[in-house]
């Protein structure tokens, strides 16, 4: 069952559709990958679901209903554009936005003391803001964002400023509060965050949703029956029904083969044929990574 979900969304500005008849569900429990390029229309969808900004057309419904003004107390929201009070010290500027989103006093001081400790920054609590770096700042942010438990969480770009290390510590944050009950959305063109990441992914273009689902079924969906094979010895030539795209002497007489089936021949056929002329050693499907079909979406919409 849906979280949240959005019916025939759109949002004009001018004469220009930031978004068009905009359609998503987000399962609960999951991590839901709002993808697009640059100016696609994510971070407008997500102001309005956020009630940043009002659509012009269409609703939007959360825990099954329509959405009403103080559902935005369930919600978390991680802006790409940071937003935090440069002259405030750390410890107050948490503090404050935890009493915006109703903890009490008390309530505030000990789940950010939990949060900070977690993130080995407790030593930041008197520091001001403006002397933070990008990435100090943002984990800042981030968990300003969680403080108060959320029903849904919603991240534009969580990993922007941050070093390899302190990504990784986020993206395992992710996924934690995600196995406690969490939905989250996920806003990036990161296509490698995507791949460790989402469960669900909606992708953007031109204001449209022109592909989303789960991302294995979007994977399958998108295969091309083509496997990398690993064997000892050359198989010589294969029929009609095996398309040798590529093959590379590896050493001696071990080679690496690329071959995609036709005619509706299954992998076990192709495997049959090749264990009569080869000796096998490993047999992997060529699965399209997400960027691969990010890239072959956009690039089929520009060239309508």
């Amino acid at each position: 069952m849906e979280l949240l979900f959005t019916e025939g969304i759109s949002k004009c500005f001018g004469n220009f559709w930031a978004l068009k008849n905009i359609n998503i569900r987000v399962p609960r429990e999951s991590i839901f990958g709002l993808l697009g390029p640059n100016g696609a229309g994510k971070t407008t969808l997500i102001r309005i679901i956020t009630q940043i900004i009002f659509a012009d057309e269409g609703e939007i419904f959360f825990e099954n209903r329509k959405m009403k003004p103080d559902d935005i107390s369930f919600i978390g929201y991680l802006p790409e554009e940071r937003g935090l009070y440069k002259k405030m010290k750390v410890g107050e500027h948490m503090i404050y936005l935890a009493r915006l989103k109703g903890l009490s006093s008390h309530d505030a001081k000990e789940r950010i003391k939990y949060w900070m400790d977690k993130f080995d920054i407790l030593s930041w609590w008197n520091k001001r803001i403006e002397d933070l770096s990008k990435g100090m700042q943002q984990k800042v942010q981030f968990i300003s964002t969680i403080l108060h438990e959320p029903r849904l969480i919603i991240l534009d770009e969580p990993f922007s400023g941050f070093d390899p290390i302190n990504a990784n510590l986020i993206k395992d944050e992710i996924l934690e509060l995600k196995k406690k009950g969490s939905t989250i959305i996920f806003s990036t063109h990161r296509m490698e965050s995507v791949e460790e990441l989402c469960d669900f992914i909606a992708l953007i273009h031109k204001s449209r949703v022109i592909l989303d689902g789960s991302k294995q079924d979007i994977k399958q969906k998108y295969k091309s029956d083509t496997f990398v094979i690993e064997h000892r010895n050359d198989f010589g030539d294969l029929d009609r029904n095996f398309s040798v795209i590529q093959k590379d002497r590896l050493e001696d007489n071990f080679y690496r083969s690329v071959i995609q089936i036709n005619n509706g021949k299954s992998r076990n056929t192709l495997l049959s044929v090749l264990i009569q002329k080869v000796e096998v050693h490993s047999f992997i499907e060529q699965v399209p990574s997400m960027n691969e079909i990010f890239i072959s979406q956009v690039n089929t919409i520009r060239n309508e």
